[in-house]
């Protein structure tokens, strides 16, 4: 068993996307590589409707894959293959853009106007980025929740946990992608594949992810045995945690407890061209997509 060490914690940045909604990005845009196979992460959560009721509108979408999971509120969803739907609370949505689609995300606030949730971005392997488009719509019901004796709580998303297994399936990357929550100082050990991309994003409450050699239980500075020990920050809200290799991931909660998506998928490691929305394997393949969107001949007919 070897614990996962810490490569990097860093805030997610605000940013505005869409037609004006504040949002906070934890990664995307930047080195493709660093997450591999997952591209960007966006923590939209939002009590402000001012701030997101003018939503995403009309935009392509090709060689991705999105997940949205909402946590308060809502958001509807059309395209242009005719389909529609409404998220609510709990709910998932995986996105298999494929060869393209254009659609349109509307949030919607709850009745204490807030709007909670996160999309993260998978990329496509070459021989699957021109497949057929397609959803999966999860209600919230549909998810497992698993809780332990100590009492942490998982929600199985996607992939195998704790005996369970989340409703979504066929994914390239073949993640795994769970909504954990540990009680106020304890300290846990979760399992993840030693050869899959894995990080941490903590939505509520801290928590001190750390290696085995880090002191643990202790989560400000105090006398130990009359001496002073300075305990490493913890990790607190809208922060991404980057993993090495390893086949488990520790984390000690903070006094208010900690709330986390733990992530993981098996890399890639393919060339990316990438602009927006539309992510291919080579300039030459993002510039016939482009052509495509001028054109009109994006969307791709049904086989």
């Amino acid at each position: 068993m070897s614990i996962r060490p810490v490569l990097e914690t860093r805030r997610a940045q605000p940013t505005m996307e869409g037609a004006g909604v504040h949002l906070h990005r934890a990664f995307g845009f930047g080195d493709p590589s660093e997450q591999d196979p997952f591209l960007l992460l966006d923590d939209f959560r939002n009590d402000d409707p001012a701030h997101f009721d003018k939503g995403f509108p009309w935009h392509p979408h090709r060689g991705i894959e999105t997940i949205t999971y909402v946590l308060e509120g809502a958001v509807e969803h059309s395209d242009s293959l005719g389909n529609s739907g409404l998220l609510g609370p709990g709910s998932v949505q995986w996105m298999t853009a494929g060869s393209g689609i254009l659609h349109q995300e509307m949030p919607r606030g709850n009745a204490r106007g807030q709007m909670h949730g996160f999309q993260l971005w998978a990329n496509l392997p070459g021989h699957l980025k021109m497949t057929a488009p397609r959803y999966q719509d999860i209600e919230g019901g549909e998810i497992p929740e698993v809780t332990d004796d100590d009492g942490t709580r998982v929600r199985v998303i996607i992939g195998g946990f704790w005996g369970r297994r989340g409703p979504v399936d066929g994914i390239a990357a073949d993640p795994q992608y769970l909504d954990i929550s540990v009680p106020a100082g304890l300290r846990k050990t979760f399992k993840v594949d030693t050869y899959r991309q894995t990080f941490a994003y903590v939505f509520d409450g801290a928590g001190a992810f750390a290696d085995a050699s880090a002191p643990q239980g202790v989560l400000l500075e105090k006398e130990v045995k009359g001496q002073e020990v300075n305990i490493r920050d913890l990790s607190g809200n809208r922060t991404l945690i980057r993993f090495g290799t390893g086949d488990e991931v520790t984390v000690q909660a903070g006094e208010e407890g900690v709330r986390f998506l733990l992530v993981s998928g098996a890399p890639i490691k393919e060339p990316v061209a990438w602009h927006g929305p539309i992510v291919m394997n080579t300039q030459a393949e993002l510039m016939q997509a482009m052509k495509e969107l001028r054109n009109g001949t994006f969307i791709k007919p049904a086989h």
